[in-house]
């Protein structure tokens, strides 16, 4: 017997619910991407390890909030503890893969379409191996074309996302990647879904192993929420990101230099040859010199 299967049993909320997370958790990782691009002398591999459990926790977060809301009307739903444990791991490992190529090898074409391709794959893998923790009185079946489609939607976002963050930089577009990345991966779930079929058995009940969802999923999903807080905190309160590049890498000495200048302090531009300065070279500091002005003449003690 074909069973009815709901995605939306909650309505809107939990697919809003969803896309916040993945939001959230694309918007800190792509952040502590650009964190490392910033700076040479940040501590890359830590800033780089945040941003991939930044991603991965948003993505799994997101994925079992929407399956909150998923349901087959004709038998019971649980989930194999293990599994739903094993495809957070994945989720980040994977993710983390393709976030290290960006900080380590550059953000060149090819690095970044093969990091799209590799953290498109992870949230893939993610997907189908949070499903595969699924447990239910009958048999799920998948549209290969489906499957294959939602695969390519997780790439070809992902990709993008990546190169948005890192290409233009600025918090106005990491917020721009990360919505990018919330439709990545939100479109990727419920495209996943749409292959689903499930034939449910003749008999009701059923002894599979696992969790009722609301014992396992809503106790497991504080953790990760929780450490995407912390996560925030981290972001929001670093000096280089909230500063941004040109204010945070300035030297109090080149800033004076950046500022209005004085004509006392500098030498005039027409006396300049007309040479463009190197990027190490920064304008010449002449000593000052008081005008040729009785008025600024210092008074003389009288002789004696």
């Amino acid at each position: 017997m074909e069973g009815t299967v709901d995605g939306f049993r909650y309505g809107l909320v939990t697919p809003v619910a969803a896309f916040v997370m993945a939001c959230l958790g694309g918007a800190l990782g792509l952040r502590c991407i650009v964190r490392t691009l910033l700076s040479n002398e940040s501590w890359k591999p830590g800033w780089l390890a945040l941003g991939a459990a930044s991603i991965g926790c948003g993505i799994w977060t997101m994925h079992f909030i929407a399956m909150i809301g998923f349901q087959v009307v004709e038998t019971r739903i649980r989930y194999d503890v293990g599994l739903t444990v094993l495809s957070l791991a994945v989720a980040i490992v994977v993710v983390g893969i393709g976030v290290f190529i960006v900080g380590y090898r550059g953000a060149s074409t090819l690095n970044l379409s093969f990091a799209g391709v590799i953290t498109g794959l992870g949230v893939a893998a993610m997907h189908y191996l949070g499903m595969a923790a699924l447990h239910l009185n009958g048999t799920i079946h998948y549209d290969p074309v489906v499957v294959a489609l939602s695969v390519v939607i997780a790439v070809v976002a992902a990709t993008a996302a990546l190169w948005a963050a890192v290409t233009i930089r600025g918090f106005l577009t990491s917020l721009g990647a990360s919505l990018i990345m919330g439709v990545a991966v939100t479109g990727m779930h419920y495209t996943g879904m749409s292959a689903v079929s499930v034939h449910v058995h003749g008999r009701t009940g059923g002894s599979w192993a696992g969790d009722s969802p609301t014992s396992l999923l809503l106790p497991m999903l504080v953790g990760p929420a929780i450490f995407l807080l912390l996560a925030g905190v981290v972001v929001m309160f670093d000096p280089l990101l909230v500063l941004g590049d040109g204010d945070w890498n300035r030297s109090p000495a080149s800033a004076r230099v950046a500022g209005p200048r004085s004509d006392s302090l500098f030498e005039h531009p027409e006396n300049q040859e007309h040479q463009p300065l190197r990027e190490d070279e920064a304008p010449r500091v002449v000593q000052a010199r008081a005008p040729q002005d009785p008025q600024w003449a210092v008074p003389r003690a009288p002789r004696r």
